[in-house]
């Protein structure tokens, strides 16, 4: 590792044979935990290139535990992380906004490092239990339509650097492995980014593997439609941005998206919006996050009818009802 370092500290990058053998050496234990953070340290220094983020996902596809759910054709919806804005779990409301309104989903998700609540804090905070049981994970699609897959049981290189990112307490390129790394490769992506040149370097990304994607920015910084300035869309046909008032929705204000201080406030942010119970800024940004993740699942639906699906899996109950299933199965 000593080497290598002393590599990326002149400036130098990995190939991408290289970057995919550090992470599996990572992974079995290797280096110690000072030596992962100096490594992980080098990409906030500067930006990772294509051939490291291709090594470093060559890695992880090839150690993760594998799961076969290609009969669903499911999405997943996630975002990196890392944008510190420390909202509550947008992503995973909308998976479960669209699993209600009867689409398949295979949730991908950690613990949060660099906010409050990740998606696997506040799905625990609710009972639920972890598995890599593929039976299990088989049966909560075909009751419930969602089925979620905790990335350190899935990923053990993630589950090696865990206390590493939690410690540093910053993103780090493993935000942006994550949503490359789902151990299904589903076939449908919804992803949301923190900035523009990451949007770019995943729309690149994408390209070469042919699945059904879209990657969201929101121009003020959130790694999702947050609704409160306007928003880049990248997908296989194109980019565009677009504003919040052009689909009808008020623009809402950074505090009104915010998680809370603990999990416990951020699940119960969770439970209000599934609930119909929450705040509209709330609910319109899950709304807004679902809608683009069924125009992701059917290109050829207009917006306008996907963003009328989602408000309407979450007003008649049926994201609710979805996520009371999941828990009770899963628990």
């Amino acid at each position: 590792m000593k080497n290598i370092l002393y590599r990326l500290f002149e400036h130098n990058c990995l190939d991408r044979e290289e970057a995919r053998e550090i992470l599996i050496r990572i992974s079995k234990g290797e280096y110690n935990h000072s030596q992962i953070a100096a490594f992980i340290t080098v990409y906030l220094m500067r930006s990772i290139t294509i051939d490291e983020l291709s090594g470093f996902r060559d890695a992880l596809l090839e150690m993760r535990v594998p799961v076969d759910l290609d009969e669903y054709h499911a999405i997943d919806i996630v975002g990196t992380g890392g944008d510190n804005k420390n909202t509550f779990n947008i992503s995973t409301a909308a998976c479960f906004t669209v699993a209600g309104a009867g689409y398949n989903v295979v949730k991908h998700g950690n613990y949060g490092a660099t906010s409050v609540s990740g998606a696997s804090n506040v799905i625990e905070a609710h009972g639920v239990k972890f598995t890599t049981d593929v039976d299990k994970i088989k049966r909560s699609l075909e009751v419930c339509r969602i089925a979620y897959l905790h990335a350190p049981f899935f990923n053990p290189a993630l589950k090696e650097v865990a206390p590493v990112r939690k410690s540093l307490g910053v993103r780090t390129f493993f935000n942006m492995l994550g949503p490359l790394v789902n151990p299904v490769i589903p076939k449908r992506q919804l992803l949301g980014v923190y900035n523009l040149k990451l949007g770019r370097l995943y729309n690149y990304m994408y390209q070469q593997t042919g699945i059904d994607y879209t990657v969201v920015n929101s121009l003020d910084g959130y790694d999702e439609i947050s609704l409160t300035d306007n928003f880049k869309i990248y997908n296989k046909f194109g980019e565009t941005i677009v504003s919040p008032e052009e689909l009808g929705f008020k623009r809402a204000e950074e505090s009104e998206l915010f998680g809370g201080d603990t999990i416990e406030e951020a699940s119960a942010i969770f439970d209000s919006v599934l609930n119909n119970s929450s705040t509209e800024p709330q609910k319109n940004a899950v709304i807004i996050n679902a809608a683009y993740g069924i125009k992701t699942i059917d290109s050829s639906k207009p917006i306008q009818e996907c963003i009328a699906e989602a408000r309407e899996s979450i007003e008649s109950g049926r994201a609710m009802e979805t996520f009371k299933k999941f828990v009770e199965l899963n628990s």
